[in-house]
């Protein structure tokens, strides 16, 4: 992974954008030598269904009446 210090990517950013997307690498960029940003190209991500992902928020009810009491759910019938 390339760096380069945060004067010389102001400098060329457009050069180093177009690198970016031709070789797919990230680049470093650096504050007084110290790291402060990767500029990377993009990529789509795709939202594919994780099995079990919200399993901890799903829960099965077998009684639908108790929790809200049998006088409310006659009252709506």
């Amino acid at each position: 992974m390339k760096t380069f210090s945060i004067t010389t990517f102001k400098s060329h950013a457009l050069e180093l954008i177009n690198q970016i997307v031709k070789t797919q690498e990230s680049v470093v960029v650096t504050k007084h030598g110290k790291p402060v940003v990767e500029v990377s190209p993009y990529t789509q991500k795709e939202n594919k269904p994780v099995p079990g992902k919200l399993s901890h928020f799903y829960k099965e009810e077998f009684d639908i009446i108790s929790p809200f009491g049998e006088n409310i759910w006659n009252a709506a019938q």
